[in-house]
């Protein structure tokens, strides 16, 4: 509230325009404008007995303030006297006028019109009056550069006094120096609209700063990541819960009675179908069956370790690779070999119960079986019998060429879906699955105007959706679950849609669970799977790859599986997996270094599977937008494993 109104009042006549904030009423600016005129007149009077020249052939002065307040003071004469030539010329600019209410008014003479600025009188420096004269002095300028120059008159501020008054209502209200220059500049050019408009960016401009134009997207980006991040919430794993509440029972005093044991002792109901007791999870005691003993005897180690015998490991050289030069059968054979451990597997898995159809029997272990061989190279020496010229066909001999494929009808669509797992023992730590939905054109003819493929078609089965994205140059969606497909014809099928799906509704073709028993420096490994039942056709050709931590030199497997030792990688296939069948059962078992016994082995176990058919895993299919409609063929869906792993 530094400035209150601006005024223009001649020396002689009445007064030419007065502004005020929004809050001061017209009425007190108007009185203390007669004030100051009063004063005005009071001084010229009391100059001019003193025959001083009067204020108003002066060009330019800057008079101050006054102690008297009115033209009627008795005083004012005798203040005459020792102020000089004109006492308003000595009041540095301002003087205070009013009688009940005192008003300050700062003030500049422009040859013959005064610009005034009105401001209420303070005597505890509330008002910043250096601020009111700052503004007085802007309208100076204004004053000036629509007179363009000194020569000050209420003529030439008729002819501008729509510019002046806009003017001067933007300094009352506070202006800085950058934009009052780009106001005189247009002050005379541009009219009225660029005076009052033009000054939005113009501090921008000079400064080089950025539009806000420029900025809001970055703006906006900010926002949305602060959002995206604000709402984002993270689940922990179970194993870390897990963890959480057993050391806060290891903190907390334990008091636990006999009817509460028994009661923890109830097995909880698994809603899950296909996943393990917890009983397979629960160590069997082997502590409850001991009593403790006073005999200073039982803590020697050398006499409990008595009657252990250690059976000691063939050397490393009798169990390696035989390496044969046969022609066409080169290679490294054998160092693969079966012994009898102290250790029987059945001892090893003894603790298992029947939740995945119990232990392991050790009777398959006993030996391989001996299958009868047919007799020459397996269809070998049937190519060296065999006419050349009558597997030749009339193409020369390209295989691809007998093979006929069916002849494309329209344009066809299927759904490619990768799922990734992972398992820790028999617990899903964590699954995901991403669907690509292709479409393959008619292939193009070569021509150089190729018709263009164009139809609507409906995607259901979406409830376990997360998100979709779509390629927008080729496709756009109608809502409800329809797209509309637009695209030239391509020789590779194109991928038109992606989507992923909830975890927590994302099917699990096979669950994988692994279990390890260390027993000194041998290792025994056991991986039992069973698929999902609702599965539309039994999963075929399934790789199971499992990462050795070391090569070994004693392996022994059930069933037979191939060793890569360049890898460390052992593998096994199985041909079919069946729906409603028994968990499937993969064993191995192999001696540790001695040197790293005491570390904890990490393996890890691979599955690798594909499925082609007629649905997809996740449910989703393709339909037309309208029955009858045959805008397109839906083929064979496929799925298959990205990450499948079990540790």
């Amino acid at each position: 509230m530094s400035c209150l109104a601006l005024a223009l009042q001649p020396v002689n006549g009445s007064d030419i325009l007065l502004q005020t904030r929004e809050w001061f009423p017209p009425a007190r600016a108007l009185i203390a404008l007669s004030y100051f005129r009063q004063t005005r007149q009071a001084f010229s009077s009391s100059s001019s007995k003193q025959q001083q020249p009067p204020s108003s052939n002066r060009k330019h002065t800057q008079p101050s303030s006054s102690s008297s307040s009115s033209a009627a003071d008795p005083d004012d004469a005798a203040a005459a006297e020792f102020v000089g030539d004109d006492p308003l010329a000595a009041s540095n600019g301002q003087v205070i006028v009013g009688v009940e209410s005192k008003y300050r008014v700062v003030y500049r003479l422009v040859n013959s019109i005064y610009i005034l600025g009105v401001t209420v009188a303070d005597h505890d420096n509330s008002i910043n009056v250096f601020e009111c004269i700052h503004i007085v002095n802007q309208a100076v300028s204004v004053i000036v550069t629509a007179c363009r120059g000194v020569e000050v008159t209420p003529e030439k501020l008729g002819r501008k006094y729509a510019e002046v008054y806009m003017a001067l209502d933007i300094v009352l209200r506070g202006v800085s120096n950058i934009r009052l220059a780009a106001m005189l500049g247009a002050m005379h050019g541009d009219g009225i609209a660029k005076m009052v408009h033009s000054a939005l960016d113009t501090e921008n401009k000079i400064r080089g700063a950025d539009s806000w134009m420029a900025v809001e997207s970055h703006a906006a980006e900010h926002q949305a990541a602060v959002n995206a991040f604000s709402n984002a919430r993270f689940e922990l794993p179970a194993e870390t819960i897990a963890a959480g509440d057993e050391l806060a029972a290891s903190l907390a005093p334990v008091v636990v009675q006999e009817a509460e044991q028994v009661k923890e002792e109830t097995e909880v109901e698994n809603k899950d179908p296909f996943a393990a007791s917890e009983e397979i999870n629960k160590e069997k005691e082997l502590v409850g069956g001991f009593k403790k003993t006073k005999d200073p005897s039982s803590q020697d180690l050398s006499l409990a370790l008595a009657g252990l015998e250690v059976t000691t490991l063939p050397p490393a050289e009798a169990t390696q690779s035989t390496h044969i030069n046969v022609e066409g059968f080169e290679g490294e054979y054998g160092g693969i070999a079966f012994s009898n451990e102290q250790a029987t597997i059945g001892e090893t898995f003894e603790s298992f119960s029947d939740a995945w159809g119990g232990g392991l029997d050790p009777s398959e272990f006993m030996g391989p079986k001996k299958i009868v061989k047919k007799e020459g190279l397996g269809g070998l020496e049937l190519l060296h019998t065999s006419d050349p010229k009558a597997v030749e066909g009339k193409d020369g001999g390209n295989l691809d060429n007998l093979v006929k494929k069916p002849e494309m009808k329209g344009p066809e669509m299927y759904i490619s879906e990768e799922i990734r797992t992972e398992f820790r023992e028999s617990l899903l730590a964590r699954v995901g699955m991403m669907g690509v939905i292709y479409l393959k054109t008619m292939p193009p003819k070569g021509s150089g105007e190729e018709k263009e493929t164009e139809f609507s078609f409906r995607v259901e089965g979406t409830t376990a959706v997360k998100r979709f994205a779509m390629q927008s140059s080729r496709i756009s969606s109608l809502g409800d679950g329809l797209f509309h497909v637009r695209t030239a014809p391509s020789e590779e099928p194109i991928p038109i849609l992606k989507y992923s799906l909830q975890p927590k509704l994302t099917p699990l073709p096979l669950r994988v669970r692994m279990v390890k028993r260390v027993s000194g420096t041998l290792l025994s490994l056991m991986i039992q799977y069973v698929s999902c039942p609702d599965l539309p056709q039994p999963l075929k050709d399934v790789d199971f790859i499992l990462k050795l931590p070391v090569d070994p030199t004693l392996l022994k497997v059930s069933p037979k599986a191939i060793l890569n030792r360049t890898d460390r990688e052992l593998k096994w296939q199985v041909p079919e997996i069946p729906l409603n069948g028994s968990p499937g059962r993969l064993r191995a078992r192999m001696p540790l270094d001695s040197d790293n016994s005491e570390e904890e082995p990490e393996i890890i176990c691979y599955v690798k599977f594909s499925v082609q058919g007629k649905s997809s895993l996740s449910g989703i299919s393709l339909r037309p937008a309208a029955e009858g409609n045959t805008d397109f063929y839906e083929v064979d869906h496929r799925f298959e494993t990205g990450v499948y792993m079990c540790n």
